[in-house]
């Protein structure tokens, strides 16, 4: 996407109706990496992201971006506090950080790009900007949020906003098919702890999975370069989306236990 002369012939050559744009670095074996390769993350994130939606302005193809919601953090002065446990739907749609507020997390250099470019983004009204967190799959991918925190010594225990990806990208074909634009938090309702997680996974795929540790953020500051996002988001607007085309996208809570009943049907163990 960095090289606009051969993206745009591409898209002359092929005509597409529609794009989705699922590429961007997050760095190897985490954001951190990002932090010590800069200008290559800001050539991918900003400058290939800013081309290909450019360019798709410009031949009238409607494009889908499937962005990150990890810009922005709880914060009492904003009125977001922190909540305790993992308060489902209704907490999210009280107090969760809506698409129209400005990000206030840049603690890490990957989310301080991904926010400026969302916020040009703005300006193009071709494109759908569709907001993931810890994305979750029916498999133990190694990209797998759940995958991740089970390789980890320690984990924190903070509610946030998570994408299971079976309930939600098949919705992401349906908006772009009748052309949906602006930006929509794209995420399960509600928001579920890193314990809640863990304990899912225990009970319905792994029983005789040991304990996990818990460390606070503090702690976690300590053996990383940079800052992790925590944040419930509204899905007020996904929600208002999927029932406009009759699609149900469940709680978190139940979908991560669906999500892992699949991953028993899938041979996960």
């Amino acid at each position: 996407m960095e090289d606009r002369p051969a993206v745009h012939a591409l898209l002359q050559t092929l005509r597409p109706t529609h794009v989705f744009n699922c590429a961007g670095v997050t760095g190897r074996p985490n954001v951190d990496w990002c932090e010590s390769n800069k200008a290559a993350t800001i050539r991918s994130n900003v400058i290939g992201a800013l081309n290909l939606a450019d360019l798709c302005d410009i031949e009238g193809i409607h494009l889908t971006v499937f962005a990150t919601g990890c810009i922005y953090t709880y914060d009492k002065a904003l009125g977001r506090p922190c909540p305790e446990g993992g308060r489902g739907g209704e907490w999210g749609r009280a107090w969760g950080f809506k698409e129209e507020e400005v990000g206030n997390f840049g603690g890490s250099w990957y989310s301080y790009t991904k926010s400026r470019v969302e916020e040009l983004m703005r300006a193009y009204e071709n494109v759908l900007i569709l907001r993931l967190r810890m994305p979750i799959s029916d498999d133990l991918h190694p990209r797998n949020f759940v995958t991740k925190i089970l390789g980890y010594e320690c984990v924190v225990n903070i509610p946030n906003s998570m994408s299971i990806l079976s309930d939600l990208l098949p919705l992401s074909v349906v908006l772009a098919t009748h052309n949906e634009t602006g930006v929509v938090n794209f995420t399960n309702p509600g928001c579920i702890s890193h314990n809640e997680v863990l304990g899912l996974f225990k009970e319905v795929v792994r029983p005789g999975m040991g304990e996990w540790r818990n460390f606070s953020v503090e702690e976690q500051a300590k053996v990383l370069k940079a800052g992790r996002s925590n944040c419930c988001l509204s899905t007020e607007r996904l929600e208002g989306l999927a029932g406009k085309y009759g699609v149900v996208v469940p709680e978190v809570q139940e979908g991560m236990r669906r999500c892992f009943e699949r991953m028993v049907g899938n041979g996960v163990e």
